[in-house]
């Protein structure tokens, strides 16, 4: 009796191992369950939630020195919502995304997972944010143009089971490389499916095909129906699967989080805002023509704006990162010289008249001149600061300055003098009292000298430029 058990126990481990060799290729077997224990409440009281993105033209990407993109702007939403600060983890190489996610690399993985079931052995699937089906992703004749319909309706695989003895180009660990072996049993025939690197996001995968590189792959419709619409030459019109469930996905030992993605998927997809959010990305063909066609789109190569050359050269008097001072001009003025404020600032960065003069700029709205005089009024206050003894947060209390004035400034760090705080550390000690200069009770305060200050603001301003570097950091090459 239990040599039997012990057979039919070996029996079951084969089958398991049999249903699930080819199908899981792409997953480490390293980081097969969750290798560390982090729930709702360890994200809350950490005060931040980090999600694992894809770096693609839909997914996260960045245009015109703004971060955006589905998940990324659900993700704002999502962070907002469960009130934490938000830390976007960019997946290198995207067969790594289920073991990034329980070797503890991030808390969610925010991407349009296919919910299939050997994925589900790894991983908790949310609620799904969207229904897709996968399609086949070729190229048109090359003069198509000149043919007839149904000539290049003849030219083209509109059935799959004429996939055979043909070679299809996916990723390892996706959905669409399942399917296509699912498809070789179903149409009994061989498909021959080239394996592409990991790095490559299906947009990037597709304009492979545009360029005939690969001569087809697979895509979810909404993917390959929005690139389709930029390049004409491509077909999408033949369905590989049935519908599928696109979601995100967390670890196994994280029911509680799990729990609130699905109270807030649901409530999301019950609101206008998320359809909204939805056709931007996949729907509107008009916005995905103008950043596939922009210098300033990060798929196209790493620009922020069109003034990346002079930020650099003006960022060195600094010994500033170029985009960190990028992601300040974008704060003052979003590039755009000739922006002035309802206070007459003026410029890219947004210098007051009287401060302009005293620093020789004689047109505001000229980007060279106006940088000019914007950096050597930071490297001023900078000077003023050098007794704050940590660089970064000697870097906040010179932006405060910049954004509400020095003296404000001052008078903040007075109050957290007085009340018991650090004065030489801005985050949770000075910028708590440059707050509290919004009301009487501190304003009003015998060592305050410059009186009321809409505290909220320069707060705001610091938090808002260090968060957009961040994103930088991720999507542009410091030597670009």
């Amino acid at each position: 009796m239990q040599r039997l058990t012990i057979i039919l126990f070996l029996l079951m481990v084969c089958c398991f191992a049999c249903d699930t060799s080819n199908s899981n290729q792409g997953v480490d077997p390293a980081a097969p369950f969750p290798m560390v224990a982090r729930d709702l409440e360890d994200i809350k009281e950490s005060g931040v939630l980090r999600a694992i993105t894809v770096y693609s033209e839909t997914s996260y990407f960045l245009y015109r020195g703004q971060p955006m993109g589905f998940e990324y702007e659900l993700l704002t939403r999502l962070a907002d919502h469960l009130g934490v600060a938000l830390e976007i983890i960019p997946a290198d190489n995207l067969n790594e995304l289920i073991n990034m996610l329980n070797r503890g690399e991030g808390d969610l993985i925010a991407h349009g997972l296919t919910i299939t079931k050997p994925r589900k052995q790894y991983i908790d699937f949310t609620k799904y944010l969207y229904l897709t089906k996968q399609v086949l992703v070729q190229r048109k004749p090359k003069d198509w143009r000149n043919w007839k319909l149904h000539e290049i309706e003849q030219s083209l695989i509109s059935d799959p089971i004429e996939l055979i003895e043909d070679t299809v180009s996916v990723r390892l660990a996706s959905s669409y490389f399942d399917r296509l072996q699912n498809l070789e049993q179903e149409i009994g025939g061989n498909i021959y499916i080239d394996t592409v690197a990991g790095n490559l996001s299906t947009g990037r995968i597709i304009k492979k095909v545009v360029n005939g590189t690969l001569d087809y792959t697979v895509a979810d419709d909404n993917i390959a129906e929005i690139n389709s619409a930029y390049y004409p030459i491509l077909d999408v019109s033949t369905p590989i699967s049935f519908s599928q469930r696109a979601a995100w996905a967390v670890r196994k030992n994280a029911p509680e989080l799990l729990q609130a993605l699905n109270q807030w998927v649901e409530g999301m997809r019950q609101q206008t805002d998320y359809y909204v959010i939805y056709n931007k990305y996949f729907k509107n063909e008009r916005g995905f023509r103008a950043r596939i066609e922009s210098n300033f789109f990060s798929e196209a190569g790493g620009k922020i704006s069109r003034y990346d050359s002079i930020v650099k050269q003006f960022s060195d008097s600094l010994n500033w990162d170029w985009r960190f001072l990028s992601a300040l001009i974008y704060q003052e003025s979003q590039f755009n010289p000739s922006a002035t404020s309802w206070a007459k600032a003026k410029g890219l960065m947004q210098l007051m008249p009287a401060t302009a003069r005293e620093l020789g700029v004689a047109d505001r709205s000229d980007p060279a001149d106006n940088l000019e005089g914007g950096t050597e009024y930071l490297q001023e206050l900078y000077q003023r600061w050098e007794s704050i003894p940590d660089s970064v947060q000697r870097i906040k209390f010179t932006l405060a300055s910049y954004n509400c004035g020095y003296q404000h400034v001052v008078d903040a760090r007075k109050l957290a003098g007085k009340y018991g705080k650090d004065s030489d550390i801005w985050d949770k000690h000075v910028e708590t009292f440059v707050k509290r200069l919004s009301y009487p009770k501190y304003y009003n305060d015998p060592v305050v000298d410059y009186g009321y200050v809409r505290g909220i603001e320069p707060v705001t301003y610091v938090d808002q430029i260090f968060e957009r570097f961040a994103h930088y950091q991720k999507l542009i090459p410091e030597s670009s």
